[in-house]
């Protein structure tokens, strides 16, 4: 497997040494950064993990991650992903490209015998930057609680509703579409798809708490979640993600989700080309760019390149941030819906990479 360009060099541990904030020893400078938006926003639980090349010089939790029995949150907690199931999802899909299995351009139809065909063919190239026109949730549409043994079988939610528009020509953003990626996912490598997030992402990635959040099933270190009702805690509406595993239905610990965003980074996941691809923002048929790649959002900042992906749902507030030409990683997870991350993310990331050399 070929690597990456030497521009994205990996920064050497030394980096959380050098903090030149107030004379502070670094790592208690992020927690104090972390500790204010738990405090502010009322988190009962969180888990931080920022890695620096090959290395994850902190980890942490903050806060409980299950009221009811008084469970610390560690950095090993494993929470909800939620969207942050798409990156990996797309991961699996264009592993499978790279092994000569799936082909990108191919109309979905043809692939997956459970998909209907629509006024337009629509591709896993297409789905996977959400011009594909497939839906995401209606108003009023509550989460699933039935448990679906395959993505192909949980298709039967949304397969034989029309399309939005024709493929390539909008964005709309679309869990649902990337229900449909997961089922031609399981269709190409031809089990089910958390076993190909297992043998595909996880285990190369040495994150062995990501998997499938299976309700049925022990998880060992699951947080449990809560929403605020008037100011009140009170915990989330149950909820069986296996309807969506490829849009939102995956789980992980803070610790684990850096070394995929580092394994990632560092080449070991995708070839050269290809993760140039998942981070190149898509266009749109009439030649018009948008913010995001193959699973994941592109953008920049301050001057640097900014791969992310966030999440929302029952149980959680969720955020991967990646400055990949700096080798840096930001996992941010917790245990409270409608929590707003990204600026967290980013002043994290700014204390880090003004710590760095210089």
């Amino acid at each position: 497997m070929r690597t990456l360009s030497p521009r994205v060099a990996l920064l050497p541990a030394l980096l959380f040494v050098a903090s030149a904030v107030a004379q502070q020893p670094p790592g208690e400078v992020l927690a104090k950064a972390i500790q204010s938006q738990c405090d502010r926003d009322g988190i009962p639980g969180l888990s931080c993990a920022i890695g620096v090349g090959a290395a994850l010089p902190f980890v942490r939790g903050f806060g409980v991650a299950d009221l009811e029995n008084a469970v610390a949150a560690t950095g090993k907690t494993v929470y909800r992903l939620a969207s942050i199931s798409k990156p990996i999802t797309s991961v699996c899909a264009l592993r499978l490209v790279e092994q000569g299995k799936l082909d990108l351009d191919r109309p979905v139809h043809e692939l997956v015998s459970a998909w209907p065909q629509k006024n337009w063919p629509v591709t896993t190239r297409q789905l996977l930057g959400h011009l594909g026109g497939v839906r995401h949730y209606r108003p009023g549409e509550v989460e699933s609680t039935h448990h679906f043994a395959t993505q192909t079988e949980s298709l039967a939610r949304f397969a034989a509703d029309p399309l939005l528009h024709e493929p390539g020509t909008a964005y709309h953003y679309s869990t649902y579409g990337y229900n449909l990626v997961a089922a031609v996912v399981e269709q190409a490598a031809g089990k089910p798809f958390a076993q190909v997030v297992r043998d595909l992402v996880a285990a190369p990635s040495g994150a062995a708490t990501l998997q499938d959040d299976d309700v049925q099933r022990i998880v060992p270190w699951r947080a449990q979640g809560y929403v605020k009702v008037d100011g009140v805690l009170q915990n989330s509406a149950l909820m069986d993600g296996s309807y969506k595993l490829g849009g939102g239905g995956l789980c992980c610990s803070a610790e684990d989700l850096a070394r995929f965003g580092q394994a990632l980074a560092a080449g070991k996941l995708l070839e050269a080309e290809t993760l140039a691809l998942m981070w190149t923002a898509q266009k749109k048929k009439d030649g018009a760019p948008i913010e995001y790649g193959l699973g994941f959002r592109v953008g920049e900042r301050k001057g640097r390149r900014v791969i992310s992906h966030s999440g929302a749902q029952s149980r959680v507030s969720t955020m991967l941030y990646l400055l990949p030409d700096q080798q840096v990683v930001v996992v941010l997870l917790c245990n409270l819906e409608r929590v707003r991350l990204l600026p967290l993310a980013e002043q994290l990331t700014d204390l880090v990479v003004a710590a760095g050399p210089k």
